[in-house]
């Protein structure tokens, strides 16, 4: 572990990031409402404002985290493959709600989740040695897309 110093361009742009994936990934979460209003969910599914709720708090880890690995010094490769790994994350996430609002696929979308949380360990192991903190904040993102997997899965079940 180096040293960390902050720098304010990289919040600007981490949160510039981070906001846009959020934004592009609700473009698709609003489509199809009523289809989506019309599943069968199981019992254990969250209220619908929990839901953003969730994902707004993980934004916000999320971007601290970026924000902490990238001001690590000195830089090394690793730091290249944990910021290449989060943008591979974030195609993953959106495709997400591509998949399961923008076109109504569960399965493929329950596959998708199974990959956005194999992408969270990925970044999780990567950025560990670069940050133990950065790597601990993404904790709740884990266990959250762990739920969310099951969750879509079960939907997948009740719905085919």
């Amino acid at each position: 572990m180096g040293q960390t110093r902050i720098s304010p361009a990289s919040v600007i742009v981490t949160i510039a990031a981070v906001v846009g994936v959020a934004m592009f990934g609700s473009y698709f979460t609003g489509m199809n409402r009523d289809w989506y209003h019309r599943l069968a969910f199981p019992t254990w599914k969250p209220p619908d404002w929990a839901i953003p709720v969730a994902w707004n708090i993980i934004f916000v880890l999320s971007a601290v985290s970026i924000i902490l690995i990238w001001n690590v010094r000195p830089r090394t490769g690793l730091t290249y493959w944990t910021m290449g790994a989060f943008v591979l994350n974030a195609v993953i996430n959106v495709a997400w709600s591509a998949l399961f609002f923008g076109n109504r696929l569960i399965l493929p979308a329950v596959f998708d989740a199974g990959l956005l949380f194999l992408s969270v360990l990925l970044i999780m192991v990567l950025a560990w040695p670069i940050s133990r903190i950065a790597a601990l904040l993404l904790i709740p993102y884990a266990g959250w897309v762990a739920f969310a997997t099951a969750l879509t899965w079960a939907i997948y079940q009740l719905n085919r």
